[in-house]
């Protein structure tokens, strides 16, 4: 299949589809005679699979990882795991940081009603502060 029929399987645009050949977590097998890359059923889940790694929110680095271990059926899998573990950390240190940042953002909310005008807007003046009372 050419390109654009991959792209509308998939559901990744042709310009993440030629990206991620080039970055080569995917390849073409072949050319047709008009030069246009053509891709096969193996090439179509490779890219299902990089695209649920990236729902995951996995690195480009770490999906060329996987598909290397994934190419040693009967090694171990205690590097996926490994890998997985570390992003499980980084998501959770990722919650704390966003559950921190809700928190600073309601406190700063509290700062103007509705009432008020831009001029007199309590949120506006906190994020203008520098620290000088002048």
């Amino acid at each position: 299949m050419k390109i654009g029929e991959l792209s509308k399987r998939s559901g990744c645009s042709v310009q993440t589809i030629r990206y991620y050949e080039k970055e080569g977590l995917l390849a073409s097998k072949s050319r047709s005679e008009g030069n246009f890359r053509l891709y096969d059923q193996v090439a179509e889940s490779q890219l299902m699979f990089v695209k649920r790694c990236r729902n995951f929110g996995l690195s480009l680095k770490e999906i060329k990882e996987l598909l290397m271990l994934s190419q040693q059926p009967k090694s171990r899998c205690d590097q996926v795991n490994e890998m997985i573990d570390a992003h499980i950390k980084q998501v959770d240190e990722r919650i704390e940081e966003l559950t921190s940042l809700a928190e600073h953002l309601g406190q700063l909310r509290e700062n103007c009603s509705e009432e008020r005008t831009v001029e007199k807007c309590g949120i506006i003046k906190n994020l203008s502060y520098d620290g000088n009372p002048n």
